[in-house]
C-alpha cells in the first residue's frame, strides 16, 4: 500500500485557494463544450486509475484483490466514479444539443406529487438491472412545467459568477470525494478544493493523476490533513461554501464550534460560527422494515441475504448500512427470517475493522446485552458480525439513535401481522424514533405488492417515510450508485439539527426541488445482486462492468452477464 501524503502546509493551502479564486469566474462562464471536454477527461482518468484505486482500497481494508470481497471496491468506488462522470458528460452534451437534460416519463404519486422515472437510464441499464426501477418525487407544488424550467438551473440561469467550494472528503467509500467534486463542478459550476480524509488519504494521489487536467485548469485542488487543515480552509475568506460528507459531530464542530455551553448558546441564538453556505451528507440509523404476508421460502431467503449484504458490504462502514430490522410483532416467520439473516451474515468471513473507533463502538453497543448473537471470531484486527435481537422500540437505546458504523444490526418489533397496520406503525416508528433521514429499506412480499387492497398501504408508507432514498425489496445503496438519482437526506432540516444532511449530490440529470428517490426491485430475481455476501465473482463482475460503463460498448455486455450468472 502506498504511503499517505503528509498534511499540506498552511502556505500551500492558501496558494491553492488563491489559484481557485482566479479560475472561478472562468469556470462559471465556461462554454458547454469546455465543460463536456473536462468531464470526459475526468471520465478517462477515472477509468485509467480504476485498478489502482481498487488495489489501494483492498490493501487498506484487508481485502484480497483477487477474491470476491474486492468487488466492494470495484463496484462502490471505481464503478460509481466512472458511472457518474459518464452521466454528467452526457447530460452536458444533451444540454448543448437540446437545451435541457434528459428525463424519463412523469407521473403522479398516490398523494398527487409530481414524480419522474430516472432509472433505468438507457438500454444497458435495462439489460443489466432487469426489473429494477428508480423514481424521483418532487416537493409539493412542483408542476411538470416548473420541473422542466428549473432543471439544470445553473447552466440555464446562472446564480453566481464564480464560487470556491471546500469539499471535505469522506474516509469510508472511495468514490464519495470524487463524485462530490463532480457534482459541485458540473451541476453547480463551482471550483473545488478537495481535502482528502486522513482515513483514506491514499486516494488523493490517485485522484491527482485521474483529474490532472482539472487541476491544471485551476478548477480543482487536492490537499491533505485533518481537522486543523479543514478548519483553516472552512474559515478561509477565499472559500465561499463548504460541502462535508461525514458524521453529524464533524458537521456541528464546523458550523457551531466545539461541544460545550458556547455551542448551545450559538445554536439557540441562531449564530453559527461558519457564516457560509454548507451542504452535507451525514449518515443515519438506517431501518429495514419487513412486512408480513405470504412469504415463500425462496423469496424470504433472498431478502434475508439482501439484508446481510446491507451489513457486510464495506465491512458495514457505510452511512447506508442496515442498522435496525423492524419486524411485525407476533410475526410467525420472525425466527425463520432472523435465522436466514444470521446464516448469510455469519457465513461471511469477518472483515478488518479498519475504520477508526470501530472496536470501541462495537463494544459499547453490544456490551451488557445477553441476547447478542455473534459470528465466530476472525483474525486479529477483525470484528465479528453481530445481531442484537429484541430491542425495546420505546427505549432510549443508543442502537436507535446513534449510527453504529460497525459490524452489527439490531432487531425490534412493531405493529402486528396485519400488513397495513404494520406498515403504518413501522413508518411512524422509523420517522419518529430512529435518528437520521438518509435511507430506509422496505421488504414486502410479492402478494402484498400485487394485492389491490394492500398496495395503497405500501404506497402510503413510501410517501410517508421521511428519508432521502427509500428502497423496496432491495438496498438503498443502489440509489447512491445509480447517479441519476439525487443522493442526500430528506430535505427541510434546519442547520441546528441537520440529521443526515442538507442538499443532494450525484443527481446527474440536474433536477431541482426534489424530495426523495424511490428504488423498486422484485422480491426475488434469478441473478444474485453483487452486494450479496455469497456472490462468488463480484470482483470479476466489478472489473468488467467498470470497463463497460466507461466505454458503453455492447461487446462488453456478455462478459458482464457471464460474471453475474456465475455469482
Amino acid at each position: 500500500m502506498t504511503a499517505s501524503p503528509p498534511p499540506t502546509p498552511t502556505r500551500r493551502l492558501d496558494e491553492a485557494v488563491e489559484r481557485l479564486r482566479e479560475a472561478a469566474p472562468r469556470w462559471a462562464s465556461a462554454s458547454l463544450p469546455a465543460r463536456i471536454a473536462l468531464a470526459r477527461s475526468m471520465l478517462r482518468g477515472a477509468e485509467r486509475s480504476a485498478e489502482r484505486l481498487v488495489r489501494e482500497g483492498c490493501a487498506a481494508k484487508g481485502l484480497d484483490f483477487d477474491g470476491p470481497a474486492a468487488g466492494d471496491e470495484w463496484l462502490a468506488a471505481a464503478y460509481v466514479n466512472v458511472r457518474i462522470l459518464r452521466q454528467l458528460a452526457r447530460s452536458l452534451a444533451m444540454l448543448a444539443r437540446n437545451g435541457n437534460t434528459p428525463v424519463g416519463p412523469t407521473f403522479e404519486t398516490e398523494d398527487g406529487r409530481l414524480a419522474s422515472r430516472v432509472f433505468p437510464h438507457g438500454l444497458l441499464d435495462r439489460a443489466l438491472f432487469a426489473g429494477v426501477s428508480g423514481e424521483v418525487h418532487f416537493l409539493e407544488g412542483v408542476t411538470e412545467e416548473r420541473m422542466h424550467e428549473r432543471r439544470a438551473r445553473f447552466h440555464r440561469a446562472p446564480d453566481h459568477s464564480g464560487k470556491v467550494c471546500l469539499v471535505l472528503g469522506a474516509g469510508n467509500v472511495n468514490s464519495i470525494a470524487a463524485t462530490d467534486v463532480a457534482t459541485k463542478l458540473f451541476n453547480e459550476g463551482k471550483v473545488c478544493v478537495l481535502k482528502v480524509n486522513p482515513v483514506n488519504a491514499y486516494v488523493g494521489p490517485i485522484l491527482e493523476d485521474a483529474f490532472s487536467e482539472a487541476i491544471a485548469a485551476g478548477v480543482l485542488a487536492i490537499v491533505y490533513g485533518g481537522a486543523e487543515e479543514g478548519g483553516h480552509l472552512a474559515q478561509h475568506p477565499g472559500v465561499d461554501e463548504v460541502h462535508v460528507t461525514g458524521s453529524g459531530a464533524t458537521h456541528d464542530r464546523i458550523v457551531w464550534g466545539p461541544p460545550g455551553p458556547g455551542r448551545e448558546e450559538r445554536k439557540a441564538a441562531g449564530r453559527p460560527l461558519l457564516q457560509k453556505e454548507i451542504t452535507s451528507e451525514l449518515g443515519d440509523v438506517a431501518p429495514v422494515l419487513v412486512a408480513p404476508g405470504p412469504w415463500d421460502d425462496r423469496a424470504l431467503a433472498f431478502q434475508a441475504e439482501s439484508v446481510a449484504g446491507m451489513i457486510t458490504q464495506n465491512a458495514s462502514f457505510n452511512c447506508v448500512a442496515a442498522q435496525v430490522l423492524v419486524l411485525p410483532r407476533g410475526w410467525r416467520q420472525r425466527d425463520r427470517f432472523l435465522g436466514l439473516v444470521e446464516r448469510a451474515l455469519f457465513g461471511t468471513a469477518p472483515r478488518r475493522a479498519w475504520y477508526p473507533g470501530a472496536a470501541d463502538r462495537f463494544r459499547r453497543l453490544t456490551g451488557g446485552r445477553p441476547s447478542v448473537r455473534s459470528s465466530p471470531e476472525g483474525g486479529e484486527g477483525t470484528l465479528p458480525w453481530a445481531i442484537v435481537p429484541g430491542i425495546d422500540p420505546g427505549a432510549d437505546d443508543d442502537l436507535l439513535r446513534v449510527e453504529a458504523f460497525c459490524s452489527l444490526v439490531a432487531e425490534t418489533q412493531i405493529g402486528s401481522e396485519d400488513p397495513s397496520e404494520f406498515l403504518d406503525a413501522a413508518v411512524s416508528f422509523a420517522n419518529e424514533r430512529l435518528w437520521g433521514t438518509l435511507s430506509a429499506n422496505l421488504v414486502v412480499p410479492p402478494a402484498v405488492l400485487a394485492d389491490a387492497a394492500l398496495r395503497p398501504a405500501l404506497e402510503r408508507g413510501v410517501r410517508r417515510l421521511r428519508y432521502g432514498t427509500v428502497a423496496v425489496n432491495t438496498w438503498a445503496g443502489y440509489g447512491f450508485a445509480f447517479g441519476t438519482a439525487p443522493w442526500g437526506g430528506f430535505p427541510g432540516q434546519p442547520l441546528s439539527d441537520a440529521r443526515s444532511g442538507r442538499g443532494f449530490v450525484h443527481n446527474t440529470l440536474m433536477l431541482e426541488e426534489t424530495e426523495k428517490t424511490v428504488i423498486r426491485h422484485p422480491a426475488r430475481v434469478p441473478i444474485k445482486p453483487p452486494y450479496f455476501p455469497s456472490h462468488r465473482t463480484a470482483q470479476v463482475l466489478g472489473r468488467r462492468i467498470v470497463a463497460l460503463e466507461a466505454r458503453r460498448r455492447w461487446l462488453g455486455l456478455p462478459g458482464v452477464v457471464a460474471a453475474a450468472l456465475r455469482g
